[in-house]
């Protein structure tokens, strides 16, 4: 049975992070590391859109938007985000690009086997896919599962789900500066409900209509949403260049607390996507720098993750869209309305003060906010 000093399995964006850290660090040359998925990771199954000062990965970036719009029923927004850009990475770009980096790492092995369980055993761990078994020092996991959140109700679980068009139009109608970050305008029938829009060109874009409910749709009902709204835009004449679609667990169930003190949980398995926003990429780069520091020390997974304000932040939010799932327009209205786009993205980031934390918050719904926070300190939810 071959035995690897560390064994990842999933090979999702928070390994190969993980992963591309352990390389440019030059640390672990000298440690077997082995990567397992069923996914040979050779499809653009996915894109990343987040907001940065400077870009991290200049050579992969697809495209950036320097101008954001935000717009519901009643306001129309246009928001410049300096210091920072929306910038959008392509997955196809990023799996190449650090496969390409693991391919000159003869310390680093990749199989494509679909694993079906792993365990800690005292001196070491097993993993178990359908055709073999390996044994390591230590499992970091990247494989999601779902029912582990389902069958406790104490932490809320929505998904952040939607499907998106890659269209052509015949016609130039969009102003490729701009990103439409959130559009509230389509019906919301009692959920968080709105299209999402990054140009590309003048005539080239991705139309997505994205909730955050509980529930998904049938796939009838999101396709019917994008092509009401791209009539709405004016374009009668267009073809479908690609479709994504996806579905993001956000929660703050306390996934790290299934580590243990040699598996560690990361990606969405290990509560690193952003709670109130479904965002993964910003929080998996600064996880994964995290990680890369803390394996160095060897130390006890169980102590990895650490509790912060944000993380209360994000609880309260969800508590409430949990209740009262309409109320996302009026939350995410009030909050761009008044507010300052590059303050709300630094705070999105956890990158704020407390008193920059105030500014933010003060912008929202006070009364419904207020609610949360007394249900969750008296338990009575």
């Amino acid at each position: 049975m071959q035995h690897y000093h560390y064994i990842f399995t999933g090979t999702g964006l928070s390994t190969l992070m993980t992963v591309r850290e352990m390389i440019v660090s030059g640390q672990f040359k000298d440690q077997s590391i082995l990567l397992l998925d069923q996914d040979s990771k050779k499809n653009n199954d996915r894109t990343w859109c987040f907001w940065e000062k400077n870009a991290s990965f200049p050579d992969l970036i697809n495209k950036e938007w320097p101008k954001a719009l935000f717009k519901n029923q009643s306001i129309e927004k246009n928001m410049d985000l300096n210091p920072y850009r929306y910038t959008m990475l392509k997955g196809l770009d990023f799996y190449s690009a650090t496969f390409d980096l693991i391919a000159q790492e003869p310390n680093i092995t990749f199989l494509q086997q679909k694993v079906v369980g792993f365990e800690e055993l005292g001196s070491h761990c097993l993993v178990q896919t359908e055709s073999q078994s390996f044994t390591c020092n230590r499992i970091i996991n990247a494989i999601y599962n779902p029912e582990t959140v389902k069958k406790q109700d104490r932490f809320p679980l929505l998904q952040q789900h939607f499907i998106g068009w890659f269209i052509k139009s015949k016609d130039a109608v969009f102003n490729d500066d701009c990103a439409t970050f959130m559009d509230f305008s389509v019906v919301q029938k009692g959920n968080t409900r709105f299209m999402y829009v990054l140009p590309f060109s003048a005539n080239e874009a991705l139309v997505e209509y994205t909730l955050f409910s509980k529930d998904l749709l049938e796939k009838t009902e999101y396709e019917t949403a994008i092509k009401n709204y791209i009539e709405q835009l004016g374009i009668s004449e267009y073809e479908i260049i690609e479709k994504e679609y996806g579905n993001i667990p956000m929660t703050c169930y306390p996934l790290w607390k299934n580590n243990t003190k040699n598996i560690i949980n990361i990606g969405s398995a290990g509560g690193w996507t952003k709670a109130s926003t479904g965002f993964t990429f910003k929080n998996t780069t600064k996880k994964s720098n995290a990680l890369l520091s803390f394996l160095a020390t060897n130390k006890d997974f169980r102590s990895f993750h650490k509790i912060d304000k944000f993380w209360f932040y994000d609880l309260l939010l969800l508590d409430i869209l949990a209740k009262r799932n309409d109320l996302g327009n009026l939350i995410f209205s009030s909050l761009f309305q008044k507010g300052n786009a590059p303050l709300i993205f630094k705070f999105l980031d956890e990158e704020t003060s407390f008193w920059e934390d105030l500014q933010v918050i003060w912008q929202c719904p006070k009364g419904v906010f207020i609610k949360a926070l007394l249900m969750r300190i008296t338990g009575l939810r």
